[in-house]
């Protein structure tokens, strides 16, 4: 029964975080497509 607790705690938790660094996740993705946009216009 702990167990049982304790894995759905621990599974809530990583949920929480995952949710909440979606921002994060929005603003590298950003700054990876602006630094291709850039190497693809210094080859010009």
């Amino acid at each position: 029964m702990i167990k049982k607790r304790m894995a759905v705690i621990a599974s809530l938790l990583v949920l929480c975080g995952l949710l909440s660094a979606c921002n994060t996740t929005r603003g590298v993705g950003e700054d990876i497509k602006a630094g291709g946009e850039a190497i693809q216009q210094s080859t010009y």
